[in-house]
């Protein structure tokens, strides 16, 4: 996510590192890299250039104090200014109404349906209870794709599959809402390849039928200036209250969330990464202001942790760590949890100063699939006492988990280094308390 961007601005920021005060010429150099940064994240000319204009206005004449170098100030300034071009703040939903209505809209292929069955397991984890109605009527497959979804997520999902009438769909799925009392409806809606006035006139009537709370406008993120021009268009006919940026995950250069709060003035309040329904977080411009120029995001990494770790779970985990008795099913059940936490490679750049360490390192979410398989073919009793492990067990379970010896053996090796930095941890006072 953003990796290119936040690289050439790190580079641009450098340029700064060593001088001694900021002058006019070393912040013009620097804020030349800083626009062309930008541009090839296709970031609009213009947005770039009144980017770079507010950050050079607010360096020059700045004085350094003893404590902070030039490339710190800028950095500061650099990030208070990527703040205020990605919303300035967090903008809660709208979840007011008896039910409160969310209506999706966006082109075809932009993720509203994945990102409609991602929003119900959210809202599901704030203990509200969702209802989806399916209103792609268009889209082969379309209604058992939210089927599928919203089994998965384990929310309700209303169709109609005769009635081709979205308008009437959503009514009547509203309808069971209330009848079952669901709190949240959620209206997934059909999109086109590309714009058009059919499907302008479907989404506005659906939207003057239903009176939705909150209208979310999902765009691909990956389609740059495109995906800007899109929500432009959608929200001249539409006037929807957020934005929802989808496959962050992928190979997209960061100009459309860095460009469209610009354009349609209306704030991005959802970041989608990858398929899974975990994979959704809230947006909060100062936290992907300080991911983008590689300050990480602890806050938001904690937010997860906190989501996903069972609070019980971890008090007795961290009793066994105090008492060095962290064993190897312990270390199964903490895979498990950080699993459930999202891309390991985004949860790792959410470390300050890690994101670029491992920017050229492949991590797949499948990287301890191995580990898994080892240590699920051992025994109760070997996983909490990992010391009588000889050599005969160590052949049994690389047999059993179809991995190689020098694997089990190297797997074996690093949990030993763990428990032996646990038991030095511990020793030490400080840490400990």
């Amino acid at each position: 996510m953003f990796e290119n961007l936040s690289l050439k601005l790190e580079k641009a920021i450098q340029t700064l590192k060593g001088q001694g005060r900021i002058s006019e010429i070393n912040v013009a150099e620097t804020v030349k890299e800083i626009r062309r940064a930008l541009l090839d994240a296709d970031v609009s000319y213009k947005i770039a250039k009144d980017f770079t204009n507010q950050v050079k206005e607010k360096a020059l004449g700045q004085n350094v104090l003893t404590s902070i170098s030039p490339g710190q100030l800028m950095t500061k300034i650099v990030h208070d200014e990527m703040v205020e071009l990605l919303g300035g703040k967090h903008s809660e939903v709208n979840y007011k109404g008896s039910p409160a209505i969310i209506l999706i809209a966006g082109l075809q292929g932009s993720g509203k349906t994945t990102f409609t069955g991602k929003l119900a397991k959210h809202l599901k984890g704030k203990g509200k209870s969702p209802y989806i109605i399916a209103c792609d009527v268009y889209r082969p497959a379309a209604i058992e794709q939210i089927k599928v979804l919203g089994d998965l997520v384990q929310v309700p999902v209303y169709s109609e599959d005769e009635n081709k009438e979205p308008v009437k769909i959503a009514l009547n799925g509203i309808k069971q809402a209330k009848i079952h009392s669901h709190d949240v409806v959620i209206i997934d809606t059909a999109g086109r390849l590309s714009i058009d006035e059919q499907m302008m006139n479907e989404i506005s009537e659906i939207k003057r039928s239903v009176n939705p709370s909150e209208t979310l406008f999902v765009v691909d993120s990956m389609t740059g200036q495109d995906a800007v021009n899109t929500a432009k268009a959608f929200n001249d006919r539409l006037n929807f209250d957020g934005v929802v940026l989808t496959k962050l995950d992928g190979d997209t250069r960061g100009g459309a969330a860095l460009s469209i709060k610009s354009v349609v003035d209306k704030p991005i309040k959802f970041v989608s990464t990858g398929e899974k329904p975990e994979a959704l977080d809230i947006f909060y411009p100062d936290r992907m202001a300080s991911r983008i120029l590689g300050m990480g995001d602890i806050v938001s990494l904690v937010e997860k942790a906190q989501l996903n770790f069972d609070e019980e779970e971890a008090a007795r985990l961290d009793k066994k760590l105090r008492k060095n008795e962290f064993n190897l099913d312990d270390f199964l059940k903490q895979i498990q949890q950080i699993k459930k936490m999202g891309n390991l490679k985004d949860l790792m750049g959410m470390i300050p100063g890690v994101g670029k360490a491992v920017k050229d390192i492949d991590i797949s979410d499948d990287s301890f699939k191995h580990i898994e398989a080892m240590i699920q073919s051992m025994t109760m009793q070997e996983r909490q006492k990992p010391e009588i492990i000889d050599g005969s067990r160590r052949k049994r379970i690389a047999a059993g988990s179809g991995r190689s010896l020098v694997e089990v053996n190297k797997l074996m090796k690093q949990f030993e280094d763990m428990r032996k930095m646990i038991k030095s941890m511990n020793k030490m006072k400080g840490l400990r308390r």
